[in-house]
């Protein structure tokens, strides 16, 4: 996947002065050509973008700090390109505004122009405890489904979804019969793939809750997660890839995937596909963001 735009280039230079024409757009359809599954099954979900380094001037021309969660559909046909986003909210640092509102509704026009779809933007106070609380992933946690296994795990160069039936035996206790009216509800901290731009590492926690009448094995889904360590793929497309192999293995009636990113640059990428939007979770930010 080759991308061009602000994020790839070797210098750059800190806009002083609002500059929304800064964001870069990039399109989903270039992972989801990748992916070569239903498109359109794809756009049903939320991206949660998360950001800890924004501040502009109040009327007196003193500067105003806060914490920002963006909200994008999955159904818009753009994406922002990370570096990008972190130099427009520079762009604002020395612009005055009168009211949060003002700042909240400005990104938000800003944001939706870029991406062609409507993007909610909130604004966090640093003063409020409440304020984008650390949460606890829900389920169980798979990541020491392979102790008891035998055997190396290789490293691959691109996800592998064969993984998913992988006949090797494992103990029952990482088998899990499901009950088709039930979801099975994992979690696991060490999904790590690549940025296609710079190629430095992203590290992620992913949740899954699937309703399936297929029998689950933790120890083939943790070796499956552990595919992505060298896939330059953006969060986004890495998570829907996750969403289309499960799908297409698992057959679900009910699915929803979801990732928590580690911040980069004072921001943190958090998508989340499901199977319909009635199972979209809360968003949250995790302890590592």
């Amino acid at each position: 996947m080759s991308i061009h735009g602000i994020l790839g280039e070797q210098t750059t230079d800190y806009p002083t002065e609002y500059s929304p024409e800064t964001l870069y757009p990039i399109a989903r359809s270039m992972g989801r050509d990748v992916i070569g599954w239903h498109a359109d099954k794809l756009t049903v979900g939320v991206d949660w973008w998360q950001a800890f380094e924004i501040s502009w001037l109040n009327l007196q021309g003193i500067s105003q700090v806060a914490m920002v969660r963006f909200s994008i559909p999955a159904s818009s046909p753009f994406i922002v390109e990370s570096k990008s986003l972190k130099l427009y909210l520079n762009s604002i640092n020395f612009t005055e505004f009168a009211s949060w509102n003002d700042v909240q509704a400005l990104i938000a026009k800003d944001l939706s122009a870029c991406l062609q779809a409507e993007v909610q933007v909130e604004l966090f106070t640093l003063n409020d405890a409440a304020s984008l609380l650390i949460a606890q992933p829900t389920g169980i946690c798979i990541d020491d489904a392979l102790a008891g296994s035998t055997g190396k795990i290789a490293l691959t160069e691109h996800p592998d979804a064969s993984l998913l039936s992988n006949d090797e035996t494992e103990a029952s206790s990482e088998r899990v019969a499901n009950n088709s009216n039930q979801p099975y509800v994992f979690y696991s901290n060490l999904l790590r793939s690549n940025c296609p731009v710079t190629n430095q590492p992203d590290w992620g926690t992913l949740a899954v809750s699937i309703t399936t009448d297929k029998t689950f094995n933790n120890a083939n889904m943790l070796r499956y997660i552990l595919s992505f360590r060298q896939h330059n793929g953006f969060h986004e497309q890495c998570v829907e890839q996750i969403f289309a192999d499960l799908s297409q293995y698992y057959q679900p009636s009910e699915l929803m995937v979801r990732a928590w990113y580690t911040r980069r640059g004072g921001i943190d990428i958090n998508p989340c596909r499901v199977s319909d939007m009635a199972l979209l979770p809360a968003p949250s930010r995790l302890i590592r963001q």
